[in-house]
């Protein structure tokens, strides 16, 4: 009985997880960024729905989504109710979504090399940080 009541409370999550709809994000970027598309294809790949909307007005966007400058990474997200800002790679933004903290946003600022989206090779861990009013580091990727 205890196999039988396992395998269809396996099948039942396998099957919401299968049909689970895809995450929307809006991705606002410069029209001429390509490390932008590839981090959009990025999020496309591991699940995401990505709307990108080109904009030359991405200082004002991060701004109106209280990202500081200090924060700012060359595209602005809004997934889930946060904002994402930069080549945050998916795993912080799962931790986003499923750990729902009281912040803004997380950030991975300016350009790694080697980030998701990004050329070049990782050369040391990325520190992803809170955009919160006490901006502090929300996971090491």
């Amino acid at each position: 009985m205890l196999r039988l009541l396992t395998a269809i409370f396996a099948l039942v999550f396998i099957g919401a997880v299968a049909y689970a709809d895809p995450v929307a994000v809006a991705m606002y970027k410069n029209p001429q960024c390509n490390c932008c598309d590839e981090y959009a294809k990025y999020l496309r790949q591991n699940g995401f729905n990505v709307t990108v909307t080109p904009t030359h007005n991405m200082s004002l966007i991060s701004r109106q989504h209280g990202v500081p400058e200090k924060l700012a990474g060359c595209h602005t997200m809004l997934i889930g109710g946060y904002v994402v800002e930069g080549h945050v790679p998916v795993s912080a933004i799962n931790k986003l979504l499923k750990e729902h903290p009281n912040i803004k946003g997380i950030s991975l600022p300016g350009m790694p090399e080697g980030s998701p989206g990004m050329t070049g090779k990782k050369t040391k861990p990325f520190t992803v940080y809170e955009i919160s009013d006490a901006p502090k580091v929300f996971a090491v990727e």
